[in-house]
């Protein structure tokens, strides 16, 4: 069921999660699950979140798409029964989210003009795992006829064939290699201009494969080689994402903030050119000065809805498969009085702390929902999108010149990403090192790869980092 406005009477969900067996100790147990290529997911470590049918699906639009979709959703918890065994962080009725990076939505003619600019979806079964303890939750809209029965949902979708996209053929996107490096020049002077100090400009290639492009081949080849990025899939969006915008907990918040990056050097001495990278990275002026706009805004973002926070003196070096970023976990306590801040009601599911994970809100199970509770996970992604790391400094007019100048529409590209329970908990990335399956033609994709832009970048240096940043997504579109 797909809604695009709050409807009159709220859908009503029955929902149990039960703890099984656990699951194979690979990095691929969970997206091994996925039965068909429509995957939800949310993997980083061989943990995670996974998830498929579709029980509900809320589609918003422009500036006010993430209070839209925050709202429906507190809107279908308020009829939601619960059965939960387990009461950990994606356990109980949980939605898989994915947004556009702008409030504007400039429509694409060729693929479709009317697409949504958010989408949360609620799987109707979902398998998580989290240090050791596996569980399966059972999502039921009621009243839905089409719906399997729900004693059958875990397995009554049938599991198909995982296969390659076969070869695949790669094309300019929206902008090529060389006017690209213009477009940087021309953000280089503005800059020096002064009209802001940070501008981050991305582009797009576009890949045709041989046959339609299976989302689960390329999670599968991701949870391996990028197992320390957030892999992720909503909505046909795939990825491995190294940044977490935020993740909301029992009350703490962590953001782990990436600006500044060098390609990895390759080859048999790379152990040895490593640590000369990592110490020419940790010691560029340009890079650190790119981080620190980025590390501040989170920050800045963040502070009016926590009563503590502390945002380390200088970043450290991490290390990718391809390239190394400059990174810095922010970490925060939310403030309890939050709602006065634009927190969220009180959900049905808040009583989770008391130790059960049991409600029913006919029968009086669930707290009083107009009490004012802290921000959730999704409105704290809301207020801190765009940071720095994937717009520029000041937002506003790096946001501009990206409309002006970037001549590529982002679409869902760095824009938020993850999962949302029904406690306001939850995990959302930035939607980087990822690509757009066509939903007209799955054998065409659209990977991104964007750079942050000072006063001292070099065209062509942008242009290296930008194909080191493409790299995992051509490596996931790769046989095995």
């Amino acid at each position: 069921m797909t809604i695009t406005a709050p409807p009159l009477a709220p859908p009503r969900l029955m929902v149990r999660t039960s703890r099984v067996d656990d699951l194979p100790h690979d990095l691929t147990a969970l997206v091994d699950l996925l039965p068909d290529a429509r995957p939800l997911a949310w993997v980083k470590h061989g943990d995670g979140v996974v998830g498929w049918g579709e029980a509900l699906r809320f589609e918003t639009f422009g500036p006010g798409r993430f209070a839209d979709a925050e709202h429906a959703w507190h809107q279908v918890l308020v009829g939601a029964s619960v059965h939960d065994d387990v009461v950990l962080p994606g356990t109980g009725p949980i939605a898989f989210g994915s947004f556009a990076f702008d409030d504007v939505v400039p429509g694409d003619e060729a693929e479709d003009p009317t697409r949504a600019s958010g989408a949360l979806i609620v799987p109707r079964v979902v398998v998580g795992r989290r240090d050791g303890v596996c569980w399966t939750t059972t999502i039921e809209l009621l009243g839905d006829r089409a719906a399997p029965a729900p004693e059958t949902l875990p397995d009554a979708y049938p599991r198909t064939p995982v296969t390659a996209p076969g070869r695949v053929v790669y094309a300019d996107g929206s902008v090529g290699p060389e006017d690209w490096k213009g477009v940087v020049a021309e953000g280089v002077a503005r800059i020096t201009e002064r009209e802001l100090d940070k501008v981050v400009l991305a582009r797009d290639v576009v890949a045709t494969a041989e046959r339609p492009v299976d989302p689960r081949h390329l999670l599968r080849r991701l949870a391996e080689a990028y197992e320390a990025c957030w892999t992720f899939s909503v909505d046909g969006l795939v990825g491995a994402t190294p940044e977490l915008l935020v993740r909301s907990e029992k009350g703490l918040v962590t953001s782990r903030v990436l600006a500044g990056t060098i390609p990895r050097a390759e080859g048999p001495d790379h152990e040895a050119s490593d640590v000369l990278t990592a110490a020419q990275l940790a010691r560029s002026s340009k890079d650190l000065e790119e981080h620190r706009y980025a590390a501040h805004s989170v920050a800045a973002a963040l502070e009016p809805f926590c009563s503590s926070m502390n945002v380390p003196d200088g970043p450290f070096v991490l290390h990718l498969p391809n390239v190394m970023h400059l990174a810095t976990d922010v970490t925060a306590v939310l403030d309890l009085s939050a709602g006065a801040h634009g927190g969220h009601p009180a959900g049905p599911y808040d009583g989770r702390d008391a130790g059960h994970g049991r409600w029913n809100t006919e029968a009086g199970g669930g707290p009083d929902a107009t009490a004012p509770r802290p921000p959730s996970s999704l409105s704290l992604a809301a207020a801190l999108h765009p940071s720095a790391a994937v717009c520029g400094t000041p937002t506003e007019a790096a946001r501009a010149l990206i409309r002006e100048i970037e001549g590529m529409d982002r679409a869902r590209y760095a824009g938020p990403v993850g999962w949302v329970g029904a406690d306001g908990d939850g995990e959302w990335g930035i939607a980087l090192r990822s690509a757009e399956i066509s939903e007209r033609n799955p054998r065409h994709v659209r990977l991104f790869a964007g750079c942050g832009i000072v006063a001292a970048s070099d065209p062509v240096a942008e242009l290296a980092e930008s194909e080191a940043k493409l790299e995992p997504m051509r490596y996931a579109l790769a046989e095995d």
